[in-house]
């Protein structure tokens, strides 16, 4: 798809971490271990956003609008990875952000000069850009909710606004290329639900790892995806899960509050609770 959009403005800003974050009332003693530790790790993953849009870039090379939403959105997550780095360093001086995300970048790989999306079309792409997106507006704000950090709180509400809006942007590229690749709605489910399972893989499990145990324990995917989910699904609500899932039904083509959509809705707040288990027991 060809645009005639101008080239890329300097990315807009909505608010600054230094500037727009109340550090005055930040209170260590409110701070819960495993909030700091799943704070680290988010912190990593949100910092890489560098990559992630040269890939976008790369894929969409002749789409200049696109391009300049990309530009801002890479400057927004990269500030995301800041701000939660310096909080987690206020917290514990002991915690080093550039030295633990030097090693997440060293194991975690992109690339970044990809002609062609790994979702097989554009559309697809779209969709499954939609779905980080969920996750992330759906984690920031169940994490914002749980701690009773002040200016954590500060920190989620604002990375959960701009996460809902990356969405938004993400689905309407969506329905720009959507009659182009001819994608239908189980097509888009089923990008869906892989990007979705990709979070077992090790973006998430590494980012803790770095981010916590780096250098001091050898890595194991399976050890710390459990160690970072068991802790993470802790702070879901159902009203968190449910509002994400109809993001995914959305992106997905497919009509949320429908029988099918509660019965996804049931399940997913049981699979939660599962992992929530899992660290009371642990």
């Amino acid at each position: 798809m060809t645009t005639t959009a101008t080239p890329a403005r300097a990315p807009r800003e909505h608010w600054h971490y230094e500037r727009d974050i109340p550090w005055n009332q930040l209170d260590p003693s409110k701070v819960d271990a495993d909030v700091l530790k799943v704070a680290k790790a988010a912190s990593m993953v949100e910092y890489n956003a560098q990559d992630y849009g040269k890939y976008l870039c790369s894929v969409f090379h002749d789409d200049l609008e696109f391009q300049a939403a990309v530009h801002n959105w890479v400057s927004e997550e990269v500030q995301h990875g800041k701000v939660l780095g310096l909080w987690c360093e206020r917290v514990d001086p002991t915690f080093d952000h550039e030295k633990a995300f030097k090693m997440y970048r060293e194991k975690i790989v992109i690339n970044t000069e990809a002609h062609k999306s790994i979702r097989g079309s554009r559309a697809g792409e779209m969709v499954a850009r939609c779905m980080v997106e969920t996750g992330t507006s759906s984690y920031y704000s169940a994490l914002g909710e749980a701690t009773e950090e002040p200016v954590l709180k500060v920190i989620c509400e604002k990375i959960a606004a701009d996460e809902f809006r990356h969405y938004k942007t993400f689905y309407d590229n969506l329905r720009r290329y959507l009659d182009k690749d001819k994608l239908n709605k189980w097509q888009r489910l089923g990008v869906a639900l892989s990007r979705i399972a990709e979070s077992e893989d090790d973006e998430l499990a590494f980012a803790y790892y770095a981010a916590n145990d780096g250098g001091e324990k050898p890595y194991d995917r399976k050890i710390y995806n459990r160690e970072y989910a068991r802790r993470a699904y802790s702070y879901y609500q159902p009203k968190h899960i449910e509002r994400g899932l109809a993001m995914v039904f959305k992106a997905s083509g497919l009509k949320p509050h429908t029988p099918v959509f509660n019965i996804a809705t049931k399940t997913a707040v049981w699979f939660m609770g599962r992992r929530a288990k899992q660290k009371r027991a642990g």
